[in-house]
């Protein structure tokens, strides 16, 4: 992580997904929390009478590495921090159990 501020990049990447879903009347929120470093995109609002809560994407910081807790993208947060430059061994894809993450090419943590 040295010489790299991956909040930066974070709040980079995640910010490239906060256009509102105007079709499903749904808003979608940006939470950066960066002294803490938990960083999450949220959908909110409703649709057809129905309360429309989520988290699409929640990211923290833990031991200068990137802990993907929750990923609801078709491209992969993983591959657009490795695009913007983060390396896969700086990457931990906490979404999977401790014993998966070896059959990754990601860091285990």
């Amino acid at each position: 992580m040295e010489g790299i501020n991956y909040s930066q990049i974070i709040q980079a990447v995640l910010s490239n997904h906060s256009a509102n879903d105007v079709a499903n009347g749904t808003e979608v929120q940006l939470l950066f929390d960066a002294e803490r470093h938990h960083y999450q995109v949220l959908n909110i609002g409703w649709k057809e009478q129905r309360r429309i809560y989520g988290v699409i994407i929640h990211v923290d910081i833990k031991d200068q590495k990137i802990w993907i807790q929750r990923d609801g993208t078709e491209i992969g947060i993983a591959n657009e921090l490795i695009a913007a430059g983060v390396p896969k061994e700086d990457i931990v894809l906490g979404f999977y159990a401790p014993y998966k993450r070896q059959f990754t090419d990601f860091a285990v943590g």
